[in-house]
């Protein structure tokens, strides 16, 4: 455990860290911050390395922490000032974060079950996309898709709402063009929207076969653009008196059905 403290704002790695946790890309040199035990945690069960490791002066070293990676000790009031916890843990961490392409994240389920693809569109909430991928990963989907306008797994509350999914589902920008060529795969998009004419209750698709669910912004749905790409409108039926499901809500009730399904078709 190294002696000497970081005291300045200046430093260099402070300023890294501090970028990290603002999304500045750039700065962070594409690095991502985390912060707390439980997530740096989940981050090494994942098999991510770590690529620095940032103690509050007052915070010992954890023995759980892997051999070789760089700690450095920062000033109390530094580590407050760099990371987005209101109430610091005193452990931070920088890594470099797993990068898919929707060709390797449909290989996952190349030898296995039809795929089960989530697409978020345009969710701003960071919330709502971080509990999302969580439930990708409970109700083992393939993977997210995000289109432009949606908020990055990476933004720290996203991060925190997945407690450590996003670290292992495959979360994969999407253009127009690659949610069509999905279609051309054999994969239906199912559009989740509220209970209208025309929707089909979840219970009613088969989503055992090859299937993206499509979950759209919180405040004005799927877009025209999206809704025309769809093979079938869904809707969850909600007898109590409620317009809509919360995003979160519906991508993770859909995900459930589908996963509801395969295992009773098993």
């Amino acid at each position: 455990m190294p002696a000497f403290l970081i005291a300045s704002r200046a430093n260099p790695r402070v300023k890294q860290l501090r970028a990290s946790f603002a999304g500045n890309a750039r700065l962070s040199e594409g690095l991502v911050g985390v912060e707390g035990e439980n997530l740096i945690r989940e981050v090494l069960r994942s098999g991510i390395a770590l690529h620095t490791v940032f103690l509050s002066e007052r915070t010992p070293a954890p023995a759980w922490l892997p051999r070789g990676v760089e700690i450095l000790r920062v000033a109390a009031d530094l580590f407050a000032a760099a990371v987005d916890t209101q109430s610091p843990q005193g452990i931070a961490a920088l890594l470099e974060p797993p990068h898919w392409e929707l060709e390797s994240a449909l290989a996952t389920r190349a030898n296995s079950s039809a795929p089960l693809l989530l697409i978020a569109a345009g969710l701003q909430n960071p919330g709502n996309l971080g509990t999302l991928i969580r439930s990708a990963e409970a109700f083992a989907a393939t993977a997210v898709l995000t289109t432009p306008g949606t908020v990055s797994p990476w933004n720290q509350k996203a991060l925190r709402a997945s407690a450590g999914s996003v670290f292992r589902v495959p979360v994969v920008a999407v253009s127009h063009d690659d949610l069509s060529a999905l279609k051309q795969r054999g994969i239906r998009i199912l559009a989740a929207i509220a209970p209208e004419a025309g929707s089909k209750p979840a219970a009613l698709p088969d989503l055992t076969q090859p299937c993206a669910l499509m979950i759209g912004n919180e405040g004005a749905g799927l877009a025209p653009d999206l809704l025309a790409l769809a093979d079938a409108r869904i809707a969850i039926p909600t007898p109590g008196p409620v317009e809509s499901l919360n995003a979160a809500v519906a991508g993770s009730l859909l995900l459930y059905e589908a996963s509801r399904q395969h295992l009773a078709s098993q």
